[in-house]
């Protein structure tokens, strides 16, 4: 996929576009060490479908909204936090609702996941979602989506191996 011209933290706008569709979320977290230490530095990439279940990507054609970013990268601040506007992930074809998660830090990869929708009917069918390696794994990756002040609220906790 190439990086799209517009890629900082605000997906509902795309250059001067603005995306009026979906569930308006804040997507924030941290990222820590294991031993619990914020990663400063560290930059969180972002990736999902617009409202209708489209990608900008080569394989889903001119079918995604042009307003909607599509991609978002921001790095994390002193103290580990990253916080991205976006929408609430919707379902299309197999796949139950979600949102492609990368952590880097410099030139390394430290993670590339999924974070999933916390009670979404939805995930039982998902193949990535139910061959999770159990419960624990999928609490993980599994994220409560809340009515905040300012539209839906995700908090994702983001924990590497640096």
């Amino acid at each position: 996929m190439a990086i799209p011209e517009d890629s900082d933290f605000d997906l509902l706008r795309n250059g001067a576009l603005d995306y009026a569709r979906g569930q308006r979320t804040w997507l924030e977290g941290t990222v820590s060490d294991m031993a619990g230490n914020p990663v400063s530095g560290a930059q969180v990439e972002i990736w999902q479908c617009d409202d209708a279940g489209h990608y900008h990507h080569p394989g889903d054609g001119s079918r995604a909204d042009k307003a909607f970013q599509g991609f978002g990268r921001v790095v994390v601040s002193r103290d580990g936090r990253y916080r991205f506007r976006t929408i609430r992930p919707v379902a299309y074809g197999s796949r139950t609702p979600h949102i492609h998660v990368k952590v880097k830090l410099g030139s390394r990869e430290l993670l590339t996941t999924q974070l999933y929708v916390a009670g979404d009917p939805h995930n039982e069918r998902d193949f990535l979602w139910r061959n999770l390696p159990g419960d624990v794994a999928r609490a993980a990756l599994t994220v409560s989506f809340a009515a905040g002040s300012d539209g839906l609220q995700a908090n994702f906790p983001i924990v590497v191996r640096v």
